[in-house]
């Protein structure tokens, strides 16, 4: 391909009146604009020795008129006050991509050099002072002079990287290293004039090509070209952006200044060799509106972005801003300083994840933009308008740092069981996070943090109506409960019906001797089957729970099983279920959003004793009860690595018939669990658990069958305990490894339910009646419940 040579970007003056104290208001907001920016002036064709055509200098007018108001639905982040300074308003760019707010954490560019291939630089310029690259260099040694005599090479590196020095502007990597590469031919520039910024330079592709081969050579991250012209690029310089990109380093573009609706094959054509790294970027002005002069991207709209390139504040001389013996001021505009405001905020990006390359910030910049114009990606604004928070968000895939596991962010971390109350309602975990690019970012995981769900006990014992089918004989039988949408659910064997439940128990059972008894069961837990089999006498109660097979959390049966045998005055009873636990109703549609399971499999094993001991009766047992990705009920995020818990349950119950047809019981339940080493799961994490209740029932009360009773009960409550997690504290890039720190996830709620019920059952009306009373104290063992009372009635009647 031939030589091409290139033009310094169209810079239009725009001169504004400087009021007494007024000159901060030249910046982000806006100043009184005397007259608009000419209309761009078409690139001179590339010739050996071009002759640029110099666009007028506005003359500037007494009246000044307002700036108008930006209309964009742009979302601009609030300023901190340690930026709301004058130099920042006067800044452009800076406020209207969202830059402070990155600055805020701590990005401003330190440590990334940004190589500005271009008409040299100022060197004495303090806005530079001790971050100008001693690798800057002029690319034509015959002259060697970085210094520049045009301030169009000045003007692009102030926009990328001016001091915060609290003097005139500000960029948008304020802390970056500037390697100015002066590249323009000698001559082709004329003598810097503050007034006029618009003469063109002529620059050939040989020497740019020569000026990325240095910036690579050198360490440069980013290399702004804010040069254009007709033609495409030579041999030369396509192999000299190819071989920088495939380095890592990222290559920004001026999409130029001709108003084409088409972008030239200058940028095309280095697109093309680009890896993914090359970013073509046009102007929009400060209401988001794209630029009259500014070249779109047509077709080439997949690695085109827009940034402010309109009315620039401001131009300098002798390092300070220029103003004229009239007291105006001039702003500068071209998509050669739209081109800068990428460059920064690359560099931002640079410093703040050092792993990045070039192409994974070009995607980056690219996936965040502010989607302006037509929906999606379009001819006008390519992807959109650069915005510097968004891009510094964690994008799609995110995990703790180190797992591999997804984490979803912004979404339930994790949620607490009944048993755990409102343990989780107002803790911090933090953590550090990694997204599909490996940017870790610090993470606060306690606002996932969910409280249990409410249970209503009351649900079970009165909503639905059932049909309860039992047939056998008597040695085997069979019987099940029927809803009304004819789906099989869980067999009633508790003594809500308290002669119908001893048949029912009786049909299950199948006895193989006279000393041993089996039962098997469809939706039921075990501990129904076992207190059947055993002979227990439980008074019924619609609110006040058992502790017998409370296990605190929420969960479904599929199948269990039952075997007792007679040793004498003892009875010895092993039993075995398996079933789901899950998540309250919101956590179950999260997961199903997410598309991934909403029950975890829950198994247990039982082993107990009983006997009479003339008017008492006694059990004592061991269950033990295995969680695949649960901690007693407890459900976490995959991505914390909780792999499941074991838990062993003791049992004791009494009760003693110190009366004819009075009866007083007791029962305890113990828990003691442990979570699964796995995953960041730490030594420690144990809980400890217990549920209790006292009763007193007076059989025969008003009619023969009846029963009066009385409980006082707590549910499954966690006493003591947390979940231990060794997780990632800080994250060095260096090694793309995390430190570790343990965080410490407290499972023991506030609150503790205390339930009170006074129940009676009996024949009423022929059919069976019950009538309940009840209160429940903190319920859900949430201490900011209110307390829960009432009265509840059932009439059911046999067909």
């Amino acid at each position: 391909m031939a030589e091409g040579v290139r033009f310094r970007g169209f810079a239009s003056s725009v001169a504004l009146m400087v009021a007494c104290g007024m000159l901060a208001s030249c910046g982000g907001s806006g100043g009184p604009v005397v007259t608009p920016p000419p209309a761009p002036t078409p690139t001179p064709a590339p010739t050996p020795t071009p002759t640029p055509t110099p666009t007028p200098t506005p003359t500037p007018t007494p009246t000044p008129t307002p700036t108008p108001t930006p209309t964009s639905s742009f979302n601009q982040e609030p300023v901190p006050a340690i930026f709301n300074t004058q130099e920042f308003r006067r800044s452009d760019g800076p406020r209207q991509h969202n830059a402070h707010v990155v600055w805020d954490n701590g990005a401003t560019g330190d440590g990334v050099t940004i190589a500005i291939i271009d008409t040299g630089i100022d060197i004495d310029s303090p806005e530079f002072a001790g971050r100008l690259s001693p690798d800057s260099v002029d690319i034509q040694a015959s002259r060697n002079e970085l210094n520049a005599s045009d301030d169009h090479g000045t003007n692009v590196a102030m926009v990328a990287a001016a001091a915060r020095d609290g003097l005139g502007v500000l960029g948008m990597a304020w802390e970056a290293t500037i390697m100015a590469i002066r590249a323009d031919e000698p001559g082709s520039c004329a003598t810097d004039n503050p007034s006029d910024p618009t003469t063109d330079c002529a620059f050939s592709d040989t020497d740019i090509a020569r000026g990325v081969d240095h910036a690579v050579a050198n360490g440069a991250k980013v290399i702004n070209i804010s040069l254009g012209g007709g033609g495409g690029a030579n041999a030369a310089l396509e192999a000299a952006v190819a071989n920088a990109t495939a380095a890592g380093v990222l290559v920004v573009i001026a999409s130029g200044n001709d108003g084409f609706d088409e972008l030239e094959d200058f940028g095309k054509e280095l697109i093309a060799v680009g890896n993914g790294a090359v970013l073509i970027v046009g102007s929009v002005d400060e209401n988001y509106q794209i630029s009259d002069f500014t070249n779109r991207p047509g077709t080439a709209s997949s690695f085109f972005i827009s940034a402010r390139g309109e009315t620039i504040c401001c131009t300098y001389e002798d390092g300070e801003l220029f103003v004229d013996d009239e007291g105006f001021i001039y702003l500068f505009s071209g998509t050669s300083f739209a081109a800068p405001q990428v460059a920064g905020a690359a560099a931002l990006l640079a410093q703040a994840f050092p792993n990045l390359t070039g192409q994974e910030i070009a995607e980056i910049l690219l996936r965040t933009a502010f989607d302006a114009g037509a929906t999606g990606e379009d001819s006008v604004y390519g992807k959109g308008i650069l915005d510097i928070n968004a891009a510094f968000q964690p994008l799609g895939a995110t995990s703790i740092a180190g797992s591999s596991t997804q984490l979803f962010l912004g979404g339930l971390t994790s949620t607490a069981s009944p048993a755990m109350g409102d343990a989780l309602s107002s803790q911090s975990l933090q953590s550090v996070i990694t997204d599909e690019y490996g940017r870790a970012f610090d993470a606060e995981l306690g606002g996932g943090l969910r409280a249990a769900q409410q249970a209503n006990p009351l649900h079970g014992a009165l909503a639905g109506q059932r049909r309860h089918v039992t047939g056998g004989n008597e040695k085997a039988s069979v019987a099940f409960s029927v809803a009304d949408n004819g789906q099989v659910e869980s067999l009633r064997l508790q003594r809500g019906e308290a002669e119908e439940a001893r048949v029912l128990a009786a049909r299950v059972a199948l006895r193989l001797s006279p000393e041993t008894q089996m039962g098997f069961a469809y939706a039921q837990g075990a501990d129904g089957l076992v207190a059947q089999l055993q002979g227990q006498d439980r008074p019924a109660f619609m609110v006040a729970g058992s502790p017998a097979g409370d296990n605190g959390l929420f969960e479904g049966s599929d199948a269990s099983f039952a075997l007792r045998h007679r040793l004498g005055a003892w009875g010895l009873t092993v039993s075995a279920s398996s079933g789901k636990t899950w998540a309250g109703v919101v956590e179950r549609r999260a997961a199903e959003l997410r598309g991934v399971r909403a029950q975890e499999d829950l198994t247990t094993f039982g082993i107990a004793f009983d006997r009479r001991f003339g008017d008492m009766e006694a059990a004592m047992g061991l269950t033990w009860m295995g969680e695949d990705a649960t901690m007693l009920g407890a459900h976490f995020q995959p991505g914390l690595g909780v792999d499941g818990a074991d838990s062993l349950f003791m049992d004791m119950s009494a009760g003693w018939s110190f009366a004819s047809d009075w009866r007083l019981g007791a029962s305890l339940r113990q828990g003691w669990t442990r979570a699964r080493h796995s995953g960041f799961v730490a030594q420690g994490s144990r809980l400890s658990s217990r549920a209790f209740a006292l009763d007193v029932q007076r059989r025969n009360l008003f009619t023969s069958g009846d029963a009066l009773a009385f409980r006082i009960s707590q549910p499954l409550r966690v006493e003591d305990g947390q979940l231990a997690l060794l997780l990632p504290s800080s994250w060095d890039y260096d090694t793309l490894s995390a430190q570790y720190s343990l965080q410490r996830i407290n499972l023991s709620p506030d609150g503790r339910e205390m339930d009170a019920e006074l129940a009676w059952i009996g024949p009423f009306l022929g059919g069976n009646g019950s009538a309940s009373l009840f209160w429940r104290r903190e319920p859900g063992h949430v201490e900011a419940a209110p307390d829960d009372a009432g009265v509840a009635l059932r009439w059911n009647k046999a067909f």
